[in-house]
Order: structure tokens, then C-alpha cells, then sequence
């Protein structure tokens, strides 16, 4: 009885893998650019501000 679950789990998972390659693929990390630069940019901006006032 459990051998039979075991095979059936086993045939279910591997028909099952053929559904897995249709999700999405993941967004490219290029696509955050535009975000860190403008972080980066911001941060400048503050410890240019921040020089500014001390002298």
C-alpha cells in the first residue's frame, strides 16, 4: 500500500515537472538600475549638501 502511494506520489511529481517550465522567468536585475542610480545620486546629493555646511 504505501509502495503504491510512493509510485503514484513519484509518476505525479515527474508529469507534474513538465507544468513547471511555464512560469515566468524572473525579472532581469537590469531593471533595478534605474533605482540604484538614482539611490546613489541622492546619497551624493546629501554628502555634497552635508560639505557644503560644514565649510
Amino acid at each position: 500500500m504505501i509502495a503504491d502511494m510512493n509510485r503514484l506520489e513519484q509518476a505525479a511529481r515527474v508529469s507534474m515537472s513538465g507544468f513547471q517550465d511555464a512560469e515566468p522567468p524572473p525579472v532581469p536585475r537590469s531593471s533595478h538600475l534605474p533605482l540604484h542610480l538614482s539611490a546613489i545620486a541622492l546619497l551624493a546629493a546629501m554628502a555634497l549638501t552635508a560639505a557644503w555646511q560644514l565649510f
